[in-house]
């Protein structure tokens, strides 16, 4: 049995209905189960026994208003970092595995080369701590745990970059995009096919990094999202995608320059083929053709 907790989110709900398309037996839980309360956890668990006891917990639970966190610092805390130590706590109780998600914020964004897994944190931002921190306490609490960081995702459950791009660029004349901010864009999709082959293999636990492949900019996502978009029919008029500086959008918490993430690990762990953040974007905007 997986409990997938957060199965509500974007990537919650990606991941739900790929367990059921592959036919695994899993229970999801949103906000009904508390993971700041230990004992309210252990309390859902203990309702799966036998065959159906729980094997997995998958943690897609996090507070992630970058900016609001700043003034948020404690809600932030308690779900970012005593929320995953609470999980992989009882996750080692009842001999469970743990995939707990995290994120590129954890580093400073200065590098100017991809993020392995074995590189200093240096968060810059409640959110980037609360989350380091959270790492940190699960992989103390339960050894049994996958910590998988990844960046700028993007899915059909949610709002999203790719969805707001799509939506100005109908609304609009003209967009402004941010140049000096480089990543790597993740499909949900992609993301969760990936945690369940965790689930499948015999893995060495430990952090992992997952993206797409590809080292682009806030607007050469963009660029590429409206030339799909005209391309497919889902954008009918001319919008022109414009470069800016993130210093033309101030925010209280700078987001990270650089947060391209090194992949060798999870590639040679799990014998992966990682996709071209261009083809699955393609793949995306065409499932989502209609919307």
């Amino acid at each position: 049995m997986i409990w997938l907790i957060g199965n509500k989110g974007m990537l919650g709900t990606e991941i739900s209905e790929m367990l059921i398309s592959c036919g695994l037996d899993f229970t999801g839980t949103d906000r009904e189960v508390d993971i700041t309360d230990t004992r309210a956890i252990l309390e859902y668990t203990a309702q799966f026994t036998g065959e159906r006891a729980i094997a997995w917990i998958i943690n897609c639970a996090a507070y992630t208003a970058v900016d609001k966190a700043e003034d948020d610092t404690e809600q932030c805390r308690i779900l970012n970092t005593e929320g995953p130590a609470n999980i992989a706590a009882a996750a080692k109780k009842i001999g469970a595995k743990l995939i707990h998600i995290s994120t590129d914020y954890v580093f400073n964004g200065n590098g100017e080369k991809p993020y392995r897994e074995d590189d200093p944190t240096d968060p810059t931002g409640v959110y980037g701590l609360t989350k380091r921190d959270g790492e940190t306490r699960a992989l103390k609490e339960n050894e049994a745990t996958y910590i998988v960081r990844t960046a700028w995702l993007y899915g059909k459950h949610g709002n999203n970059f790719v969805f707001t791009m799509l939506r100005l660029m109908k609304e609009r004349d003209s967009v402004s995009v941010v140049n000096d901010q480089r990543g790597s864009p993740t499909w949900a999709a992609d993301l969760a096919s990936v945690l369940i082959a965790f689930m499948q293999s015999d893995a060495p636990y430990g952090i992992y990094h997952y993206t797409n492949e590809g080292n682009i900019s806030w607007f050469d996502f963009a660029v590429e999202i409206y030339k799909k978009g005209r391309a497919l029919g889902l954008l009918t008029k001319d919008c022109a995608v414009n470069e800016c500086t993130s210093a033309q959008f101030p925010a209280k918490v700078r987001r990270p320059p650089y947060s391209v993430l090194d992949k060798a690990k999870i590639t040679k762990t799990l014998v992966l083929e990682i996709p071209d953040w261009k083809t699955s974007i393609d793949a995306f905007l065409r499932l989502n053709i209609d919307r």
